[in-house]
C-alpha cells in the first residue's frame, strides 16, 4: 500500500508540474493551430534563442504573425514563407527587378543613384545602368519627405516607370528619359575580373555578386588567370554581395589564404543546447556542397599574396562577412568602404511535410547557428567596421565597378601603392534608407531542406 501511494503521489506531482507546453495536443489539419503548433515545436528545437522564446501562446494567430511573435527582438534575419503566398516572401528590388539604389541630395534635389544592375536582369534589359540618377517614380519626384515610402512601394511593385538622368563632369546632366521596368527572373550572376597594372604592382580585381552553390570552378578559373599573370595583390569586391553558400565562400578563402592546410579550422558554428558546437576545416566546409573542385586544385591556383583588400558596404552580409572575419586568423584583411550588415547567423530551411502530397506548405528559416572564426572571434551582429571608412558616393559621377576611377577601388590602389590617404567631396549629401528586417535568403550550409514528417528525430542537427 505504501508503494502504491508513493507511485500515485509521484504521478500527481509530475502532472501538476507539467505546463500546457509539455502536454501533446492534436489539431485539425489545415488550421492555424495545426500549423502554429508545428512552428513552435521546430523553433523550440532548432532556434538559436530557443531559451528566450515565450510559451505557445495564441495558436489561432495567422502563422506568419505567430512566427514573428516567437522571434527574439535582436534577430533581424529569421523568417517564414508559404510556398503559395507571394506576400510572405521577403521582397526586394534585387529579387524583383535586379538592381538597387541609394539616395543622395544635390542642390536641394533628391536623387536615387543606381548602385548596381545585375546581368541579364529586367533592369538591365530595359537599359538601366550603374550610376543612373532616378529623379521620379511613376511621375512622383523624390523629396526628403517621401523618398523612403517611394522606395518601399517600389520594392513590392509589379512594374514601374522611372525617370532618370545621367551625369559626367565633362558634359553635365543628360536630358531626362523614362525607363519602364517589370518584375522578372534574373539568372545566376557571372564573376567579373581583370588584372590592373598599377605602378610596380599587378593587381587582380574580382567582383563577386553572390556566393552561388557551385561557384568554386569560376573562382578557380579567375585565380588561375591571376597566378598566370603573376599578380602581387588581390582586391575582392563584395560590396553588393549579400551572401549565399558557405562552400563557395570556403573556396574563395582557400584561394586567398597563404600557408593553409586542409585540416586547418575554417569556421565554428555554435547552436543551442540541442545543436551544440560544430567545427569545420577548410576541406570540410568546401565539401559540404562542392564535389567537383578539390582543396588541392584551389591551392594550386593561390597567387603569391600575403594580404587581401575587400571592398564592402552596408549590403555586404552573411557569407561575405565570413570571408572578412574567417580569413583574419590566416592573413591580413584590409576592408574599405562602409560597415557591413552584421549577419553573424546561419540557418537552414525547415519544411512542413506532414501532409503527404501537399505542395503548398510553410517553410521556416530560423537563425540556428552563430558564426565564429578559428580564433573564436565573431559576435559582429552590429556589423564589421571597415579598416578604411569611405563612402562610395561622393560625387554625381559614378564609375562602373572595376573602373580604376571608382572611389573604393581607387582607394585600394592608393593603399597598395603606399598612399593611404583618401579624399572626400562635399558636393552631395547621402540620405539614410530604411531597410527590411531580413535578407532575402539564408546562409546556405547544405543544399536542400530539412523535411519534418512527424516522425521521431534526433535533436542533433
Amino acid at each position: 500500500m505504501k508503494k502504491s501511494i508513493s507511485v500515485l503521489l509521484s504521478v500527481v506531482f509530475f502532472v501538476a508540474c507539467q505546463t500546457d507546453d509539455d502536454i501533446p495536443k492534436t489539431y485539425e489539419e489545415g488550421t492555424n493551430e495545426y500549423v502554429n503548433d508545428w512552428i513552435y515545436t521546430q523553433m523550440k528545437r532548432y532556434y538559436y534563442w530557443n531559451q528566450s522564446m515565450p510559451g505557445r501562446g495564441n495558436l489561432s494567430l495567422p502563422p506568419k504573425e505567430y512566427f514573428g511573435s516567437l522571434v527574439n527582438k535582436n534577430d533581424r534575419f529569421s523568417y517564414a514563407i508559404h510556398t503559395s503566398s507571394a506576400e510572405t516572401f521577403p521582397q526586394s528590388l534585387r529579387n524583383s527587378f535586379g538592381f538597387d539604389f541609394s539616395f543622395i541630395v544635390y542642390e536641394g534635389q533628391v536623387y536615387g543613384v543606381v548602385m548596381y544592375v545585375l546581368s541579364n536582369s529586367p533592369a538591365e534589359r530595359n537599359g538601366l545602368e550603374r550610376g543612373n540618377l532616378i529623379s521620379a517614380i511613376d511621375g512622383t519626384a523624390f523629396n526628403q519627405g517621401n523618398y523612403n515610402s517611394l522606395y518601399q512601394d517600389l520594392s513590392v511593385a509589379k512594374a514601374a516607370s522611372l525617370q532618370i538622368v545621367t551625369y559626367s563632369e565633362k558634359s553635365g546632366f543628360t536630358a531626362a528619359k523614362q525607363i519602364n521596368i517589370s518584375q522578372g527572373f534574373t539568372l545566376l550572376q557571372p564573376v567579373l575580373s581583370h588584372v590592373i597594372p598599377y605602378q610596380n604592382h599587378k593587381v587582380g580585381y574580382v567582383e563577386i555578386p553572390h556566393f552561388d552553390v557551385g561557384l568554386s570552378q569560376s573562382l578557380l578559373n579567375v585565380f588561375q588567370d591571376f597566378k598566370n599573370q603573376s599578380v602581387t595583390e588581390v582586391v575582392v569586391d563584395l560590396r553588393y554581395n549579400g551572401g549565399g553558400d558557405v562552400s563557395s565562400a570556403a573556396a574563395l578563402s582557400i584561394l586567398l589564404a597563404p600557408n593553409i592546410r586542409p585540416a586547418d579550422q575554417f569556421i565554428r558554428f555554435k547552436g543551442n543546447s540541442n545543436g551544440g558546437e560544430v567545427n569545420q576545416t577548410f576541406q570540410e566546409s568546401l565539401e559540404m556542397n562542392e564535389s567537383k573542385v578539390s582543396f588541392e586544385a584551389l591551392r594550386a591556383a593561390h597567387p603569391q599574396i600575403r594580404r587581401v583588400y575587400v571592398l564592402c558596404s552596408n549590403h555586404t552580409a552573411s557569407a561575405s562577412e565570413i570571408i572578412i572575419n574567417n580569413l583574419k586568423p590566416f592573413m591580413e584583411v584590409i576592408t574599405i568602404g562602409e560597415k557591413t550588415v552584421g549577419k553573424d547567423v546561419a540557418s537552414f530551411p525547415i519544411e512542413d511535410d506532414r501532409i503527404a502530397g501537399i505542395q503548398a506548405k510553410w517553410i521556416l528559416y530560423p537563425a540556428i547557428y552563430k558564426l565564429f572564426n578559428a580564433n573564436g572571434e565573431g559576435n559582429y551582429a552590429s556589423g564589421i567596421q571597415p579598416t578604411i571608412m569611405l563612402e562610395e558616393f561622393q560625387g554625381l559621377e559614378v564609375f562602373p565597378l572595376g573602373n580604376t576611377n571608382e572611389i573604393l577601388l581607387r582607394q585600394a590602389l592608393n593603399s597598395i601603392s603606399g598612399n593611404g590617404s583618401s579624399m572626400k567631396s562635399q558636393m552631395i549629401q547621402t540620405l539614410q534608407k530604411q531597410k527590411p528586417n531580413v535578407l532575402s535568403e539564408p546562409l546556405i550550409i547544405k543544399k536542400g531542406v530539412l523535411k519534418i514528417t512527424g516522425k521521431n528525430e534526433s535533436f542533433n542537427y
